[in-house]
């Protein structure tokens, strides 16, 4: 098939190891032609370009700022970009028919670009439902449901299912929740697409040996807990730092902060001022050295807000995994991903803002090697059972047969 892959990250090549680059590597792989759209935003000084990477077309198209940008220019560039894309695609693709169009959520604002290449083509359509908006933006009270902005963008994800001939979802939290508040949407329609990599056989690193644990004084004789992403609202930053906070207090438990995100300025203030003995904050590590410092932790963490009342499947988890790392996790109660972990030992879960809960968990993990080997390897064992882009390839194909 030809498949147009629809997307608001920005993609320059299909090489390196993602969530949708893996994946978009095995349709190749199994025979399919990729196109895909990805912005080039105006903080790059680019212009609209083709890029050819690994057999996969990739049309960067020059947008304004999106991500990471103030609420107006990245609320007027999200309202351009349907235009914007669909000038594009006319103007480098016209006479390529595509079968399949394949985009994720965010955003829920390509609707006209989805709906006018389906007619022009007769394609399948299909929603990798990776967020659940405008209701978690209410849960994190960037507005009210009684607002102008939540009913306009309710009306776009509704018809945004609509439009999708099959919508994946990453869990079945995702599903139950899809059926629950959109009572015209048929459950034969969804099935279970989650988030995964393309295993790499990732091995682990040796803490004593380590020069760059050595670099960033970082104590190998401890248990290593690392945090690595985006912090911002969804994550319930304040939490993240009491944490931080209360383990001042233990002598065998160390936590690695590698972020970046809207509220980094907060956390290193927070950093600044107390100057924490038991844990570092890194803005920015090369990948190579960010996945070696992965490879040298114990312990994986994740954080979100506690008022979301949208399940979210964090894909953070997947390299705590591959590196056969147990997790620990402090969420809403919506959200089914601790569950799954502690139903399969490779984790464990509490409620976000049970500080003695939580401190518990770190004293679990930190107190018994070989019990966090044992997690670790049921953690790896789940990912190759559930979380590889064979799975994910296979939740779309199998619509498709």
């Amino acid at each position: 098939m030809n498949i147009l892959f629809l997307t608001v990250s920005r993609i320059t090549s299909i090489v390196n190891k993602g969530i949708y680059s893996d994946l978009l590597r095995l349709f190749i792989k199994n025979g399919h032609s990729i196109y895909v759209v990805s912005p080039t935003e105006r903080r790059y000084g680019e212009k609209t370009r083709l890029i050819d990477s690994n057999e996969a077309k990739i049309l960067n198209v020059k947008t304004l700022n999106i991500q990471k940008a103030n609420y107006i220019e990245k609320g007027i560039g999200m309202l351009l970009l349907e235009s914007q894309y669909m000038f594009a695609i006319n103007r480098y693709w016209k006479d390529v028919n595509f079968d399949l169009i394949l985009y994720s959520t965010p955003p829920i604002t390509l609707n006209g670009v989805i709906s006018q290449l389906k007619k022009k083509y007769n394609a399948y359509t299909y929603l990798m439902l990776k967020d659940i908006f405008p209701q978690n933006a209410v849960d994190l009270e960037f507005f009210s449901k009684t607002s102008l902005l939540y009913k306009m963008f309710r009306r776009k994800e509704k018809r945004l299912y609509q439009i999708s001939d099959y919508i994946g979802c990453t869990s079945p939290g995702n599903i139950e929740f899809v059926l629950k508040h959109n009572k015209e949407v048929v459950a034969s329609k969804l099935n279970i697409c989650p988030n995964s990599v393309e295993l790499q056989g990732l091995e682990r690193g040796d803490k004593n040996k380590s020069k760059l644990l050595k670099r960033l004084m970082i104590p190998p004789t401890k248990t290593l807990f690392i945090y690595g992403g985006n912090l911002g609202k969804p994550q319930g930053v304040n939490f993240l730092l009491q944490v931080i906070e209360k383990n001042e207090f233990r002598q065998d438990s160390f936590i690695i902060v590698v972020c970046g995100g809207t509220d980094y300025p907060i956390v290193r203030a927070w950093y600044d001022k107390y100057k924490p003995k038991n844990s570092v904050l890194i803005s920015y590590l090369p990948k190579t050295e960010y996945d070696e410092i992965v490879s040298l932790c114990d312990v994986g963490l994740v954080f979100l807000d506690r008022r979301f009342t949208v399940p979210n499947t964090p894909s953070r988890i997947l390299p705590y995994m591959e590196y056969k790392m147990p997790i620990l996790f402090a969420t809403d109660a919506a959200t089914d991903v601790g569950q799954i972990a502690e139903a399969n030992n490779f984790g464990l879960w509490t409620v976000s803002g049970n500080l003695t809960q939580f401190m518990d968990m770190i004293q679990y993990m930190s107190e018994n090697e070989g019990r966090r080997k044992s997690m670790g390897e049921a953690g790896y064992q789940f990912l190759k059972d559930n979380y590889t882009v064979e799975h994910s390839y296979r939740a779309i194909m199998e619509r498709f047969k």
